[in-house]
């Protein structure tokens, strides 16, 4: 059982901070502000702080610098599509002492579902056929992360609404489920999105948001509402 499994086992919910930038600096702020974890990326643009990330090898020393600042859930999205995939790569994550990935379904080969010290994660989109979520506890995923929120409403509130669907695939799913904040999640917004039983805020751009200031004033202000 790696980090993630483990912290997953041991606290009812954690608060994870997928960084906008792989940097060392903002990586220590976070946790110092009380992310349980973080998220890291490669390979892929990321469409919420409109930052691209390199290979790998751009990221190793930066990566294993990271996780020896702290004992939680270091996670990845390796790609940001199947052709962006690398297997070598994946096999060197656990070198690294990245914890799990958190990657799309429909970009995950069926031949790396299984990663060598690595949990694997998927994201499901507001396309997803809900049917199939009777059958994913036959897969090896540790987790399903619920990215349901359609692209144009990024950024908008937390609504009602929302929370069926969160609540919907807490009780689906057979596995624990993150919430990404494709929406912009607020400390008020923390008891209600417990309750549907998910198990993990994968805190991004926004809800954050993207400057140095903004992020570690929101992770705090996001830390405290968890710990009430």
């Amino acid at each position: 059982m790696n980090r993630f499994q483990q912290a997953l086992t041991e606290k009812p919910f954690l608060l994870l901070v997928s960084l906008p930038k792989n940097e060392e600096e903002l990586a220590r702020i976070v946790l110092e502000e009380g992310a349980d974890g973080l998220k890291v990326h490669m390979n892929v643009h990321h469409r919420a702080s409109g930052n691209s990330f390199g290979p790998l090898s751009h990221y190793r020393e930066l990566f294993s610098s990271i996780r020896s600042q702290f004992d939680g859930p270091f996670g990845i999205v390796p790609a940001g599509s199947p052709q962006d995939l690398d297997p070598a790569e994946l096999s060197q994550l656990s070198s690294v002492g990245i914890d799990f990935i958190s990657i799309y379904g429909h970009h995950l080969p069926a031949a790396q579902m299984r990663i060598e010290g690595v949990a694997s994660t998927f994201a499901i989109d507001d396309q997803f056929d809900l049917s199939l979520l009777e059958v994913v506890k036959h897969f090896p995923m540790a987790a399903l992360e619920a990215s349901v929120v359609p692209g144009a409403e990024y950024g908008t509130p937390l609504v009602f609404a929302d929370l069926l669907k969160y609540r919907y695939l807490a009780e689906k799913a057979g596995i624990p489920v993150m919430v990404p904040t494709q929406r912009k999640v607020v400390p008020a917004d923390i008891s209600a999105l417990r309750d549907t039983g998910v198990r993990v805020l994968l805190a991004g751009a926004m809800a954050l948001g993207t400057t140095t200031e903004e992020i570690k004033r929101s992770v705090a202000a996001l830390r405290n509402a968890i710990d009430k």
